[in-house]
């Protein structure tokens, strides 16, 4: 019976199964998105005829309101996605997808770093995405369902890190969680501090970096620029930790805002890019000879954020596999640098 089962679902273009609503809460980087771009991104199964007609019939709600297609999201607006959107499963993917969101959510729950009845503060590995898109089968949004632990409702995502980047990644556990976390971070009372090893020395050695940052006209895959004219004010402060060798430096980074990738491009744009980032640095993102990881070298290592005590709490996400194995090639010894977050105060 099992095995017609699959049979029947594996035979179809798109499966439906037993479907409820969601809420999905528009996050600091989907601010100013169209609605079927928002939609493009996240459920990339559905057509655009097809988001129309779920506009036109009020099953996608923003803040509860019918919208048009071409709406502008709003930071904090929740979306309603109907069990539509949230059960389509592409034929050849089915059996795999299901194996690699158990297999991801087990990963996270070894990963969480702190719990309460509010929040869940995980420690991200590089090269897993925070959100699906085109392609991607196995992201933290797919696996979600593991970290509901007595909750009645799943985690849900406030903020974003790069798929390469590793660290500290959020998750409010109610609704109202979501709402008051989101206003932290863009209240900027949420503050979070990142380890990078960079190609290069930054001068001078604490400073801050002010460069406009725009998306890239007519690029497929998403990639940031340097933009005096059309970019958005981006603002990171810098501290250098440790000179680790002739062409590699130990900086800490403080992004004041939230702009896409803006630490990346910041690096790069002073002429020290991230060791490892291909996109923005390019073949002098790497160092040539060397026995070092290919992977991107950027880690979230700590956040503060007001707790619904009123208190701040603070999380330390010690570094991973492939930067520990980066360290002690250059014989720096990793534990120097799980730090508490004080220890950054000079720079946030």
């Amino acid at each position: 019976m099992i095995n017609l089962l699959f049979k029947l679902i594996i035979t179809k273009q798109i499966i439906f199964m037993s479907g409820y609503v969601k809420s999905r809460i528009v996050a600091i980087d989907e601010v100013g998105q169209r609605l079927d771009h928002w939609f493009n991104k996240h459920f990339p199964a559905i057509r655009h005829g097809q988001i129309s007609k779920l506009l036109r019939t009020g099953q996608v709600r923003v803040d509860g309101k019918r919208v048009k297609i071409n709406c502008r999201l709003i930071l904090g607006q929740t979306i309603r996605v109907p069990p539509l959107c949230n059960n389509l499963i592409y034929k050849n993917n089915f059996i795999k997808s299901y194996q690699q969101d158990t297999k991801t959510g087990n990963k996270l729950i070894k990963s969480i770093l702190y719990r309460d009845k509010e929040i869940i503060v995980i420690n991200k590995p590089a090269g897993l995405a925070v959100q699906g898109g085109s392609g991607l089968t196995k992201h933290v949004d797919g696996a979600l369902d593991s970290l509901r632990f007595e909750a009645s409702e799943r985690p849900r995502l406030v903020h974003r890190l790069d798929k390469h980047t590793s660290g500290v990644l959020i998750l409010a556990r109610q609704q109202s969680s979501a709402r008051r976390l989101i206003n932290a971070f863009r209240a900027k009372s949420a503050v979070k501090i990142y380890l990078a090893l960079v190609i290069g020395e930054p001068k001078p050695a604490i400073g801050q970096i002010n460069l406009p940052i725009a998306k890239v006209a007519n690029k497929v895959s998403e990639k940031m620029m340097v933009d005096y004219e059309n970019g958005k004010h981006a603002l990171t402060r810098y501290s250098t930790l440790e000179k680790l060798s002739c062409h590699i430096t130990l900086v800490a980074l403080f992004p004041v805002t939230g702009r896409t990738h803006q630490l990346r491009v910041h690096m790069a744009g002073i002429g020290t890019p991230i060791l490892g980032d291909s996109k923005y640095g390019g073949v002098k993102a790497f160092l040539k000879g060397q026995l070092v990881s290919k992977n991107m070298h950027l880690h979230a290592c700590a956040i503060r954020i007001p707790s619904y005590s009123g208190d701040d709490l603070e999380v330390t996400a010690p570094l991973r596999d492939h930067m520990i194995k980066s360290f002690r090639f250059f014989g720096v010894k990793p534990e120097r640098y799980e730090l508490p977050f004080r220890f950054f105060d000079h720079i946030s």
